[in-house]
């Protein structure tokens, strides 16, 4: 146990369910409770706009019976509303189709210790109003002083959330942990000459408060990434070199996440299939699932079913390395759980990553820009163009042109385009600059060529 704020209701409450779940004849069961306190300031133009405080507690129930699941959720914990939950699964799982692969984890592979992985930070329960509000305000005037130009924003806000999970299953497994969250995010507006406005934000989160990047420093990163787009215009279609900022690039990881989960395998959903062991990129590249890293907002000592959560590298140096699966996909491909599997109240465990890290390399990113005659220095992409199955990638797309190695003019309404396997193998320079952005972390990449088109 890392802190005494963690409070056994929530595993006390998900025994109650599950007990009344196996008295009424449940082949395997499993229920998961949460409960939790979220605070939140917002602040626009250095007035107060709106102050929310929430508290939250409620249990989900998975019932198996013959091979016919059903799940359930309520948000009321008396003993009448667990027996009316407990009655509707078995009735929903009644009428439900047999699934010959539902079932619980296997207990050999459930977590039995809780390890420190530094989730709860202290000092986060203790936030109270006027420290979210003084954070809010301090990150928004950073911004407006950054320039004459900031003439506008979209607000800001500091937000708190102070959080338990517990899980039971019919197998004997039971688990709980606290964990805590911060996070800070502005937006701001800087004007063109015409009158036009181009906006722009930044925010930073973590586990923990003292980890947060400084309140003025996100306000001055968004007034900065505002100010970079006055002047934008179109680019003309060409192939040239893209450099990606370690946001955009953290972006990839999870395109690549979501390509290896093994139920996108199951349904032959994706270009990763029958790719395991095999090079599909630049040796350069290595991406990695951590789901055990101390204080990372991905980081959790069990799964949805209770599984082990681990390491799991994708690709590493450019192998590919094999998909994330939960216990259901796992028997459907007759492989095993990575531990990767993710639950809400409401529903079955669903495939998902932990904290996803493209490892850095050794070149100063204002190194990977020097070297770059003509090219694209991306910073931002918009839309959904990702075809996973054949990996065919095309995003509306901003950025700042480099020309004879440095940043020139900012470009917008372009599209980049091509495949992610050969995005993948012309990846070839990645930087020693690593950032965390939430449960993601990447520096910045380089890739000898993509399609650049006027959108």
């Amino acid at each position: 146990m890392e802190t005494s704020i963690l409070t056994t209701e929530p595993l006390e409450i998900a025994a109650r369910i599950l007990e009344r779940a196996e008295a009424a004849g449940a082949d395997q069961a499993d229920a998961i409770a949460v409960s939790s306190t979220n605070a939140s300031t917002t602040v626009r133009l250095q007035k107060l706009e709106k102050v929310s405080e929430s508290t939250s507690r409620s249990v989900g129930l998975r019932v198996i019976l013959g091979g016919r699941q059903a799940t359930v959720s309520t948000s009321e914990v008396s003993d009448a509303a667990l027996d009316e939950a407990v009655q509707t699964a078995m009735e929903l799982a009644r009428i439900s189709e047999p699934d010959p692969y539902a079932g619980l984890a296997d207990p050999t592979t459930q977590a039995r210790s809780t390890p420190p992985l530094s989730l709860f930070d202290e000092q986060i329960p203790e936030v109270d109003g006027d420290h979210r509000l003084s954070q809010a305000m301090s990150c928004e005037q950073s911004a407006l002083d950054a320039d004459g130009r900031i003439v506008n924003s979209g607000g800001a806000t500091f937000s708190t959330s102070v959080g338990n999970f517990a899980l039971v299953d019919s197998n004997g497994f039971a688990g709980t942990y606290a964990d805590t969250s911060a996070s800070m995010w502005v937006e701001v507006m800087a004007e063109e000459a015409d009158g036009q406005m181009r906006n722009a934000g930044w925010s930073t989160s973590e586990r923990a408060l003292h980890r947060l990047d400084d309140a003025a420093e996100v306000g001055r990163e968004a007034a900065a990434r505002a100010l970079r787009q006055l002047g934008a215009a179109k680019a003309s279609t060409c192939e040239v070199p893209v450099v990606w900022e370690p946001r955009m690039a953290a972006g990839l990881a999870g395109i690549v996440s979501g390509a290896a989960s093994g139920e996108a395998l199951y349904r032959r959903a994706t270009f990763l299939a029958e790719r395991e062991e095999q090079e599909i990129a630049s040796p350069l590249l290595t991406i990695v699932d951590d789901g055990t890293l101390s204080g990372r907002l991905g980081s959790r000592p069990f799964d949805g079913e209770g599984v082990v959560t681990r390491r799991n590298a994708l690709i590493e140096s450019g192998v590919f390395r094999g998909f994330l699966f939960d216990s259901y996909n796992a028997r459907r491909l007759d492989a095993v759980s990575t531990g990767s599997a993710w639950r809400s109240v409401g529903g079955l465990p669903q495939i998902g990553s932990g904290n996803l890290s493209i490892e850095p390399g050794q070149i100063a990113p204002e190194q990977i820009v020097a070297d770059v005659e003509d090219g694209l220095y991306l910073t931002t992409l918009m839309g959904f163009g990702v075809n996973y199955t054949t990996g065919d990638f095309s995003r509306g797309a901003a950025g700042i042109w480099i020309r004879n190695g440095e940043l020139a003019e900012p470009v917008q309404e372009i599209n980049v385009s091509g495949n992610l396997l050969e995005m993948f193998q012309r990846i070839d320079a990645v930087g020693s600059d690593a950032q965390w952005f939430g449960a993601s972390s990447a520096p910045t990449l380089r890739m000898s060529r993509m399609t650049v088109s006027g959108a």
